[in-house]
């Protein structure tokens, strides 16, 4: 049997897929998987800011496109990137355990932690939900957007004189670049975006073999953290445009999820908590965005 594996070209997106088969042929081994690099809309457009370009989806259509048409058999995108509804015939197979779902600083020497900042400091990220967040605990901070894979936005402290900027844990770590990282933002001063650190992997329906080689792979606790947070994004129907978060935590039969939504301007954030059950993490999601939209809607008046 071989599987044709789509993914964009970014090394991150390159090293994540490779990550998953090499899970998968352990478990596997008479499996055969080919890499197929697939070109973007998001990779080709790389000047403007991503809530400029348009929505969720931008790193993802492309590949879709040649799931469909048989081009490729399976696709390995990053959950966070995904839109709340699929393309009709296809779906997401079992999700690999996540890497770590926070945001991290890496900073200019001599900089340790957000503490650490010079008042005024200026820090880069094309985030909004990053952002605000941090204005909102370091309202001083002076922040600036950029864009780019992993390397380009480190390489921005030094070429555009940042003193940091924000990525997500899981891309840094993934790429082994570990040692980058200053400080690790808590989930309760940034709250993370949904499903981040967690990876999709897309197939076609009806093809029960491949899901179940993929199937393989399944962490059942990150399953229920993605459907409780992109429950959430479903609920508050999140573009790229606002900031917009959430993170689920675990504990046995019982689940938190946190939740983040503002305007455009950042002059209204709301966070709110809500507790739940394993079993039904998705409807937490949706309930705790209904809770937020009302409080917002309450700020907007």
């Amino acid at each position: 049997m071989k599987i044709v594996v789509g993914t964009r070209g970014s090394k991150l997106a390159v090293t994540q897929t490779n990550w998953v088969i090499d899970r998968l042929k352990e478990k596997n081994p008479s499996v055969e998987f080919e890499v197929k690099i697939i070109k973007t809309k998001g990779d080709i457009i790389q000047h403007v800011s991503l809530d400029k370009i348009g929505d969720k989806g931008l790193f993802v259509k492309e590949i879709e496109q040649q799931l469909l048409d048989g081009g490729i058999d399976m696709a390995v995108h990053s959950m966070k990137d995904m839109p709340s509804s699929l393309p009709e015939g296809l779906k997401f197979a079992s999700i690999p355990k996540r890497e770590d779902p926070r945001d991290v600083l890496i900073l200019k020497e001599g900089y340790n932690s957000l503490e650490d900042l010079p008042k005024g400091a200026t820090i880069g990220t094309g985030s909004k939900r990053r952002k605000y967040q941090l204005l909102n605990h370091r309202p001083d901070l002076n922040i600036v957007p950029i864009r780019g894979n992993v390397d380009t936005r480190i390489r921005k402290i030094v070429d555009e004189n940042l003193d940091g900027v924000v990525l997500a844990a899981s891309g840094i770590l993934r790429v082994g670049l570990e040692e980058k990282i200053s400080y690790y933002l808590p989930t309760d001063i940034v709250v993370p975006a949904p499903a981040q650190g967690a990876l999709a992997i897309e197939i076609r329906k009806n093809e029960p073999k491949i899901d179940e080689v993929i199937n393989s792979l399944k962490d059942e606790i990150t399953e229920i953290q993605v459907a409780a947070e992109r429950g959430f994004l479903d609920g508050v129907n999140g573009s790229c445009h606002i900031p917009m978060g959430a993170y689920c935590e675990v504990d046995g039969e019982k689940i938190k999820l946190t939740g983040l939504y503002g305007d455009e301007e950042g002059k209204v954030l709301v966070i709110k908590s809500m507790e739940g059950n394993v079993q039904s993490p998705r409807e937490l999601g949706i309930e705790l965005a209904k809770l937020i939209l009302k409080e917002y809607d309450s700020h907007e008046r």
